[in-house]
């Protein structure tokens, strides 16, 4: 089960956070917001992690 952990502006800004995230072996799923079909570069996007591991992924960034 995967869980909201940011929301990006756009998906330039929602591939940082998923190589950060990822580049310390968390795994990550990006998700547009709203409809799936409307899905571009400018959309809104959820950065998600897998439940229960939202601390790692906080600890990642306060690395920072």
């Amino acid at each position: 089960m995967w869980v909201d952990y940011k929301k990006a502006p756009n998906l330039m800004l929602a591939e940082m956070w998923k190589e950060v995230l990822e580049g310390e072996g968390l795994p990550v799923r990006l998700l547009p917001e709203g409809d799936i079909l409307d899905h571009g570069e400018s959309v809104p996007f959820r950065v998600m992690v897998p439940r229960g591991r939202e601390h790692v992924a906080d600890e990642i960034l306060r690395k920072l």
